[in-house]
């Protein structure tokens, strides 16, 4: 048993990082999700083909999003992160996400240390529009097979708001913990 929740601290908010557990590797198509109570991972379900995740996707440890969830990241990488690595990141921006009708953010965020890109994402401006547009259209319909409608992406967010969130969700966190 793995408490992340109890392992890692949400990170260094005031330098812009967080510290996010991969739940989901980029193009898998097993949803998979970390049980606090337990501490593992469990699937949940197979995704259609279609609807493999663009981007890794994790969580940052001690908060909890308006969902019930530890609040969720995406983690732009030039590869798939194996499930359950830890990695530092740096917060660029918020995708601001209802889905059936919770607040569910998803605050994206790149390694602290890319060597390879040289750090070159700093901001959301930094990334290719054809992404954004990508991401928007992955959330809007991933789960239109099963419950067309129950998703819609609200729009981005910069740094800035992504802190703020992530300081809501710890408080949050710290109250109901």
């Amino acid at each position: 048993m793995t408490d992340y929740n109890k392992l890692y601290t949400p990170g260094v908010l005031e330098e812009g990082l967080v510290n996010t557990v991969v739940e989901i590797p980029r193009g898998s198509m097993l949803k998979v999700e970390y049980n606090r109570e337990k501490g593992t991972f469990e699937l949940d379900r197979v995704e259609p083909e279609i609807f493999a995740k663009p981007t890794n996707y994790g969580f940052i440890p001690g908060t909890l999003d308006d969902d019930g969830d530890e609040l969720d990241t995406l983690i732009l990488c030039p590869e798939a992160l194996p499930l359950g690595v830890v990695v530092e990141a740096r917060v660029i921006g918020v995708l601001n996400f209802e889905d059936d009708g919770d607040m569910d953010h998803k605050v994206i965020c790149v390694p602290a240390d890319d060597r390879d890109s040289g750090n070159a994402i700093q901001t959301l401006e930094d990334l290719p529009e054809r992404w954004k547009q990508k991401i928007e259209y992955h959330f809007n319909t991933y789960k239109d097979l099963k419950k067309p409608g129950t998703t819609k992406v609200l729009g981005y967010g910069d740094a800035a708001e992504a802190k703020k969130i992530i300081e809501e969700c710890v408080e949050r966190f710290g109250k109901e913990s």
